[in-house]
């Protein structure tokens, strides 16, 4: 059974910014010659990483929200310039929308069980998937959805 990792997305205000921030990252990727994944550096390198490794993902949290997730593809610890021990966290460079669910603040990042995680959007058949997030948003916010 997977693991999954819960990770703020600091700057980011919407699905829509982070994908794009994506995209372009492996853009730049891309013209450079190498591979079109997105890679996030931590300090701490997570010790259940053959769970992790075991199909998880990263969860976004979007403005107090879990909003997406990016599958794990790789987990690479390393020593930077000044000898400190970091970590890369590789990962496939599709963003999927989940049913978002409220997430109060936290530093660095918080493992997640796989029963806990929150269902891809695209799961849904009521179509809430296809109406733009802020809207989505704004429904949430109301109690509505």
């Amino acid at each position: 059974m997977p693991l999954h990792l819960v990770k703020l997305s600091v700057g980011t205000e919407s699905f829509m910014d982070l994908d794009g921030w994506i995209k372009q990252r492996a853009k730049q990727a891309a013209a450079a010659g190498k591979p079109r994944r997105h890679i996030h550096v931590t300090r701490m390198t997570p010790k259940r990483d053959a769970e992790l490794l075991d199909g998880g993902s990263i969860y976004w949290v979007i403005r107090g929200e879990i909003t997406a997730r990016e599958r794990i593809l790789a987990i690479e610890p390393f020593r930077d310039k000044d000898g400190i021990g970091r970590c890369r966290l590789v990962m496939d460079a599709k963003l999927v929308p989940v049913a978002p669910r409220p997430m109060r603040p936290f530093q660095g990042w918080r493992y997640l069980a796989d029963k806990d995680a929150p269902p891809d959007l695209s799961s849904r058949d009521d179509g809430v998937a296809a109406m733009p997030e802020p809207l989505r948003r704004e429904l949430r916010e109301l109690g509505l959805l």
